[in-house]
């Protein structure tokens, strides 16, 4: 066997860069009984960062797989935050150690909204798919799936007292849900536009809207008591209605019959911006309504209580008395009427004015009236704000600012130092300096617009192309701008060191290539110190703007990319023209050439990549590399070996000599500008339209393509197996209520694993059947027949223990529909299963939620299978009996607990669980109270 060329494996390192994504919302988190308001959560791509933003600080990194995060959603105890993704799965992560036990996966695209009811135990989540989904958390499984709605939810908000649930879509209906009958009772059809967001006031008494509009609309929310019809009788509705269908358009708001409840429009707020509503958010108590457009104005509102509301009409009412008295009118007149208003209700409280348009924002209300805000900006930065709501005109604080360990805008050229510590980033405003270790930021100094950068040789100045023709030299040490030459008179697109390290070329949009020579010439401002300059030697003209250029590290020849769609090759010492490459059919963005000046690979936006030799230009290969444009390539120093960046948001790896492609690395969330390889070839760092730079380091672990292969072709099959028909349950109609789950790879691999353990099972208990038989013919014991060694394994388990170990393992929330996938021929050996399990006592609680869902799934086939008859008559029995044991157990271990909870409180006086800190919580309160009034009476 002849010798296979090596080839070692990228991974992932490191994402850094990323403040917050855009993707997902920002929400307050508290970390282990810290300070409420200190700590911010965020989706970073497909990660979750927890900021302490007091001290600008990342605490927490909850790490996801590789879809984006779209919402995140902090459970009521502070304990959990429940996360959403791209894909449309739901993973909920404990704060205090970052780590994630329970995930649903129920929907087909991307989660947009989350809500956890007021216990924390249900969760409800809304998708693009139009699905609303009802999750159990104790029990982590999926309860049901609520459908009716036409486009994507944007809002969900539990009603507690009622047991209802309301849900806002961008199909501009509002609907209304009852939880205990799963059904949708009530559409709100009173908005003409996309409803984007809704809170609830006054106790669930009253409901805001936000929609496309400047208003926010409220409407009145009332119960309608058992037994009694609110409004008129149901024929006379329905004929007033069909009257008017055609000429009035909003009779269609009218129901024939109001169940549940009742629900007016009250009237409206009016919003000082014009654009739609992006976030409507209250604080816990709803005493404080924040909401913001597109723009980058927060508009905060104040909640006033009913109590508040009538002190402030008794006051108006008494302005208008004594008006009416001074406007001479008499004594024994009628008393004036002062109508009240929405607007008495809701009062607008400040504007607060961001730094950069609002993505997202949360708010918090703490002791003393002070409301802390958060708001996530679209330009990778999130600001806090501290408001006092008591004062009469109340201003908004900047508190803090996380801004320095990102980039406003897109970082569109990286670079490393010659010692590969250090990494350099330069975006449309700042250049930024990291430590590639620690990734700490270094140096941050503002430039303009970079497009192409690189260390000067020793690594203590850097220089900057910019999109003015502005060469730019920066230093290090000092942080400073040292100098800044007009090179271009447009846009300078590229730059190269050249090979001697005297010097550099640059190619602009001015159709130009020049190269400059490093010289030290004395600072001015400095006395006698030398500083580093660029002096302009020559120039090379062309007929096309030049969009690349690159030295042959033997500094003989001069590639040049232009805007024709080929790349001229110039001698360097004559500039005389040597070759041309053409062949691709849109501009060449992006080449490089090989360490031993052999070959050139050239990526262009027609999405090929190709390799050419340059000693005669004839082209070695046409690649078909990525989905959109290349928009980098770089050769990784000293081998034939080359990375390319495109659009199509990948990374690829290519041997240029057997023309393969070597892996992907995957990643980043939108288009890939550019990525930079260290000298040493260990290190890769890739930046993208995601705002994130990441970092990628090689393993030794070596790539066999043929495997590699094999693995791309398993996933596609896997994944087109997930995306086959949802399975269906015989006799159950599809309705506004369907099962939670949802067929995906995890599931169909979880089912083929119970069917394995069955067919193991049935193998094993063939064999002590014959061995059994052998024994009774031979008239003696015969030695027993060897174990299958998958049994041995777990430990030497009967093959029944090994069928229910099996069934454990799966996940909580794809159990259900890893049975259904199940097929009935494997039922009636997991029913006798099941029997011995009940009997035994064996997770019965287990045992009995599979045996419900078969015999709801399967009830016609078990039902007409006379076989079946004794076995589900020995679990009716057995079942019940045991599920009252189990439960007999459990209420006399909870009264137990009581009662020596009472014993130790009325000993020692000691006060325990959620009482203690209630307690504890009232007296601070009169504590406090008690100190206002003694400094009140002083």
């Amino acid at each position: 066997m002849g010798l296979t060329k090596q080839y070692l494996r990228y991974v992932a390192s490191a994402v850094f860069g990323v403040i917050g994504s855009l993707k997902a919302n920002i929400a307050f988190v508290t970390l282990r009984g810290g300070e409420k308001g200190r700590y911010v959560a965020v989706g970073a791509c497909e990660h979750v960062f927890i900021w302490d933003v007091r001290k600008a600080e990342k605490v927490l990194i909850l790490e996801g797989k590789k879809h984006e995060v779209t919402y995140l959603c902090p459970s009521p105890d502070g304990v959990h935050i429940a996360v959403g993704y791209e894909d449309g799965g739901v993973r909920i992560f404990n704060l205090l150690n970052g780590e994630s036990n329970i995930s649903f996966s129920g929907h087909k695209s991307a989660v947009s909204v989350i809500r956890y009811d007021a216990l924390g135990a249900r969760l409800v989540t809304g998708s693009r798919d139009t699905d609303v989904i009802v999750w159990d958390i104790i029990n982590e499984c999926g309860l049901y799936r609520l459908k009716g709605h036409k486009d994507a939810i944007t809002q969900i908000l539990f009603l507690e007292s009622k047991n209802l649930l309301i849900t806002s879509s961008k199909d501009s209906f509002v609907k209304w849900w009852d939880l205990d009958t799963q059904h949708c009772f009530k559409t709100m059809v009173g908005h003409r536009t996309e409803v984007w967001g809704m809170v609830l006031l006054n106790q669930e008494s009253r409901l805001l809207t936000g929609s496309a509009d400047s208003e926010l609309r409220a409407w009145d929310i009332q119960y309608i008591e058992e037994g009694k019809e609110v409004g008129e009788p149901q024929e006379k509705k329905v004929r007033t209605l069909l009257e008017n269908k055609e000429e009035d358009e909003e009779g269609l708001d009218e129901e024939p019959e109001e169940r549940i409840l009742s629900c007016k429009k009250a009237g409206s707020v009016l919003r000082e911006a014009r654009d739609r509503v992006v976030s409507l958010v209250t604080d816990a108590k709803a005493k404080v309504l924040a909401c913001h457009g597109l723009d980058s104005t927060l508009e905060v509102f104040t909640v006033l209580s009913e109590e508040e509301v009538q002190k402030k009409m008794a006051r108006k009412l008494k302005k208008a008395k004594k008006k009416a008295k001074s406007q001479g009118g008499e004594e024994d007149g009628p008393e004036p009427v002062v109508e009240r208003k929405l607007s008495d209700e809701i009062q607008k409280l400040v504007n607060i004015k961001a730094s950069s348009k609002i993505r997202s924002m949360d708010c918090l209300l703490v002791t003393n009236g002070e409301m802390k805000l958060v708001l996530l900006l679209q330009n990778n930065t999130v600001e806090t704000y501290t408001l006092k709501t008591t004062e009469k005109n109340p201003t908004g604080t900047k508190t803090s600012r996380l801004a320095l360990s990102g980039h406003r805008t897109d970082v569109r050229t990286l670079a490393f130092s010659s010692d590969n510590i250090a990494i350099l980033s330069a975006s449309g405003e700042t250049v930024k300096v990291w430590n590639r270790s620690t990734l700490q930021i270094i140096r941050t100094m503002g430039c303009e617009y970079a497009l192409c950068s690189l260390f000067v040789p020793g690594d203590r100045q850097i220089i900057l192309g910019t999109k003015r023709g502005k060469i730019q030299i920066f230093d290090l040490a000092s942080g400073s701008l040292l100098e800044m030459t007009d090179a271009h008179d447009g846009a300078l697109w590229s730059m190269c060191l050249s090979p001697d390290q005297r010097g550099i070329v640059t190619g602009g949009a001015d159709k130009t290539v020049k190269f400059w020579d490093f010289e030290l010439i004395k600072d001015q401002d400095s006395g006698n110190n030398k500083r580093l300059t660029v002096k302009h030697t020559r120039t090379l003209q062309l007929d096309e703007d030049v969009l690349c250029v690159r030295y042959s590290p033997d500094q003989r020849l001069l590639a040049v990319s232009l805007l024709d769609c080929t790349v001229k090759i110039f001698y360097t010492d004559t500039l005389k023209f040597f070759l041309s490459l053409y062949g691709h059919k849109l501009p060449v963005l992006c080449l490089d050439i090989s360490h031993d000046s052999a070959l050139i690979a050239t990526g262009s936006a027609d999405r090929n990549v190709k390799i050419w030799g340059l000693d005669f230009g004839d082209c070695h290969r046409s690649m078909f590399a990525h989905d959109d444009s290349v928009m980098f390539l770089q050769f990784v120093p000293k081998t034939h070996l080359f990375f390319t960046a495109g659009k199509d948001r990948k990374i690829k790896q290519w041997d240029a000599d057997k023309f393969e492609h070597i892996q992907t690395l995957e990643g980043h969330h939108r288009e890939v500008w550019c990525l930079a390889i260290s000298t040493n070839g260990d290190h890769i760092v890739s930046s993208s339209h995601d705002k994130s730079l990441r970092l990628w380091e090689r393993t030794r672990e070596p790539i066999i393509l043929e495997e590699e292969k094999e693995m791309e072709r398993e996933a596609e099959f896997e994944e087109s197996l997930a995306k086959g028909d949802e399975p269906v349950v015989p006799g159950e109609t599809k309705g506004e209520a369907e099962p939670a789950g949802m067929k995906t790879i995890e599931t169909v691999k979880a089912a083929e694993r119970i069917m394995e353990a069955v067919e193991l099972y049935r193998e094993e208990s063939e064999k002590l059947e014959e061995h059994s038989a052998a024994c009774k013919a031979a008239g003696k014991e015969l030695p027993p027949p060897k174990m299958n060694p998958i049994l041995v394994a777990f430990g030497n388990i009967s093959p029944s223990r090994y069928v229910l170990e099996v069934i454990k393992k799966v996940r909580s929330s794809e159990l259900e529909v890893s049975l259904l996938v199940l097929p009935f021929p494997y039922v009636p050996d997991l029913l006798k299963l099941f029997n011995g399990y009940v009997q035994q006592g064996l997770e019965v609680e287990l045992v009995c939620r599979c045996l419900f869902f078969l015999l709801r799934v399967h009830f016609g086939h078990i039902t007409s299978n006379q076989m079946l008859l004794s076995v589900i008559d020995e679990l009716r029995t057995n079942t019940i009996a045991k599920v009252r044991e189990i439960r007999d157990v459990l209420g006399f271990n909870s009264a137990g607990l009581q009662f020596l909870q009472r014993e130790i409180e009325s000993k020692e006086d000691v006060m325990f669980f959620a009482d203690a800190t209630d307690r504890f919580e009232e007296k601070k309160r009169k504590r406090k109270k008690r100190e206002r009034a003694v400094l009140t009476i002083t």
